[in-house]
């Protein structure tokens, strides 16, 4: 009887400690559960914060690119600025040759010389520059000077007018070669980018494969030594790939945002086809519509008004004036035609203009030789950019499958690690070949429209 109440003791108590493990194995599991409703608002802030990269980038075009760019880019608007400047003289310079009115109105009161002495002298004033008491002058002048000087000065100033015209053209072409050159680099750097995020991977992989080797007593410890110093290359070209990313991205949204701006795309047409125009194309619109040999047309043609307007000097200029008005108590008109004659301005002012002519006309032969070389210089440089497109791109695609191939080839023991490096180093050069191949057209391209005024686009 003994042993069996033992046993049934013994029974129970381990009955008793299973059950009361069991409640504390419990009563932790529902601790959380009852904590679960507190949890649940640490896990609203991120829908309920607003940031900035929840804000949808602007997306940029390159038309989007240059209306932005034009509006906000200070040296073009200094050149729009002059020429508006230049018209307003031109204006100014037309209206000096119109006729100008002038009206007075004038009461002039004086001493009177008294009975005695006005029966005596027949003067009724005292002072003999007034020729009544009370007189009374109100009349209009009309005056109009024909001066051929004053033409042939509105003429330069309308050739000067067109210079600046010209010149702000020469500084839109420009806007658009700086524009153009600094969105495809954006498109360039961001497709660096992305193949230096594909070294780096492929870099770590190769580390882990040469370690995975070496472990199975396949490969030297040298191998694995090669391969980490590759990835770390790597890493530090995606470093640098970054960096650059980032430097093209705020130098361009400094040129066409007027604020600080990050938050914005360009569209993906880098290697989009754009067709490159024939050479007698380019030669008939930049022999029409070249504005450094306009602007240097102008200024012969500015050069010329002002020696013309030199020896115009030399000559009388008519000046015509017509009043009409009161004196005192009656009404007269009275039309006054003087001639007079313009001091001489001296043979050595003309002669200082024919010089500054005779440069003015050198510079124009130099714009227009000037013209000629970069006609045929740009478009070769357009025509070589188009040519080495398909080249570059075919490279960049042999030089994927060589790595590819490569490194399989070294996970079977069938080539060196320096095989792999070397695939690895081709493959990055070829790829960003390839892209830098892409700019090189694009922004070629935007050289020729400096001279045709036409930026040929996919």
């Amino acid at each position: 009887m003994t042993g069996r109440r033992t046993v049934s003791c013994v029974a129970m108590s381990w009955a008793f400690c299973a059950c009361a493990l069991l409640c504390a194995a419990q009563e932790p599991a529902q601790e959380p559960a009852s904590q679960q409703p507190p949890a649940e608002p640490a896990s609203q802030p991120p829908t309920a914060q607003p940031t900035n990269n929840t804000t949808a980038p602007i997306r940029l075009t390159l038309q989007d690119a240059l209306d932005r760019a034009r509006k906000n880019s200070v040296p073009f608007n200094a050149a729009v600025t002059n020429a508006g400047l230049a018209r307003q003289d031109r204006r100014q310079a037309f209206n000096a040759l119109l006729p100008s009115v002038t009206y007075d109105n004038s009461a002039i009161y004086t001493q009177s010389a008294g009975p005695i002495a006005t029966a005596a002298t027949g003067v009724p004033v005292i002072f003999i520059a007034n020729n009544a008491v009370h007189e009374y002058v109100s009349q209009a002048n009309v005056h109009e000077a024909i001066d051929v000087a004053g033409i042939a000065n509105y003429r330069k100033v309308s050739a000067t007018a067109a210079i600046a015209k010209w010149q702000a053209e020469i500084a839109s072409r420009g806007l658009v070669v700086v524009v153009t050159q600094g969105y495809y680099f954006v498109a360039a750097t961001q497709r660096k980018l992305e193949t230096a995020k594909r070294n780096a991977d492929e870099g770590e992989r190769f580390f882990k494969v040469a370690q995975d080797l070496e472990a199975g007593g396949e490969v030297a410890h040298a191998d694995v030594i090669k391969a980490e110093l590759q990835m770390r290359e790597r890493q530090r070209a995606l470093q640098e790939a970054q960096l650059a990313f980032l430097n093209a991205r705020l130098d361009f949204s400094i040129l066409i945002f007027p604020k600080f701006e990050e938050n914005f795309e360009v569209a993906e047409d880098l290697h989009a086809p754009v067709p490159l125009p024939t050479l007698a194309e380019v030669q008939a619109r930049a022999a029409r519509d070249n504005p450094d040999v306009r602007a240097a047309l102008a200024a012969v043609q500015a050069s010329n008004h002002d020696v013309f307007g030199a020896r115009a000097g030399y000559l009388p200029a008519l000046t015509l004036d017509y009043f009409y008005g009161i004196d005192a108590t009656r009404f007269a008109t009275h039309t006054v035609f003087q001639g007079q004659k313009f001091s001489n301005l001296g043979s050595s002012v003309v002669g200082t203009l024919e010089l500054r002519r005779d440069q003015t006309k050198r510079e124009l032969s130099l714009a227009q030789r000037r013209l000629l070389a970069e006609i045929r210089s740009l478009y070769a440089e357009a025509e070589t950019a188009l040519n080495e497109q398909e080249g570059l791109s075919r490279s960049a695609q042999l030089a994927e499958e060589s790595l590819k191939l490569v490194t399989l080839r070294y996970r079977n023991g069938e080539s060196t690690v320096l095989e792999v490096v070397d695939a690895q180093n081709t493959f990055a050069q070829a790829n960003g070949a390839y892209q830098d191949g892409a700019v090189r057209y694009r922004v070629a391209l935007a050289n020729l429209q400096t001279l045709t005024g036409v930026l040929t686009t996919p």
